[in-house]
Formats: structure tokens, C-alpha cells, sequence
């Protein structure tokens, strides 16, 4: 908010690329501008620097078994948080959006 009141110049264009991003639109350039974004404190609806470390920790050669450790992992996550996210009382459930 401060940068945008100091340096309307720089965050226009920026906001108005954040404003052209579709579904449509190319994969990478949809990381670019979201990358930019981001930088410049603007929320997007894609993080990049989230994407970039899933992208990197893709491995195309895993065996099944650790495929299945991931998968247990993830399991365990769940449900570990869920209790947690369900006694918070800040947490929601809105049956409009299912969820």
C-alpha cells in the first residue's frame, strides 16, 4: 500500500498485468507475472515460489514403495491438522462452497 501511494508509476502497470492473467493464458507467463506480483507485495492467486519448489522436487524415477511412503505422510498430515483445524475457532465451513 505504501509502495503503490509512492510509486503509482510502478505498481499500475503491474496491477494491470495481474488484472490480464486468465485461465487461458500461458502457464509461464501466468509464473512470471505472479512472480512480479509477488515482489512487489501485490497477493496473487498462484504462489510462485511454491510452485518453483514442487516443480523442483519432482522426481520422474521414484519407486512405488516411496510413492507409498509419501502417500501414508500426507495421510498422517491430515489427520493430525484436521482436529486442529476444526477446533479453531476461526476456521469456517461454508456450505455454499463446500468447505
Amino acid at each position: 500500500q505504501v509502495f503503490s501511494h509512492h510509486c503509482p508509476f510502478l505498481m499500475g502497470p503491474i496491477e494491470c498485468l495481474t488484472d490480464v492473467v486468465t485461465p487461458d493464458t500461458d502457464i509461464q507467463v501466468t509464473l512470471s507475472i505472479f512472480e512480479l506480483a509477488s515482489a512487489a507485495g501485490i497477493p496473487c492467486e498462484v504462489d510462485p515460489a511454491l510452485v518453483n519448489v514442487l516443480a523442483g522436487s519432482k522426481t520422474d524415477g521414484s519407486s512405488p514403495e516411496e510413492d507409498y511412503k509419501v502417500a501414508c505422510l500426507l495421510l498422517v498430515f491430515v489427520a493430525v491438522s484436521l482436529p486442529l483445524l476444526a477446533s479453531d475457532p476461526a476456521s469456517v465451513y461454508n456450505t455454499e462452497m463446500d468447505g
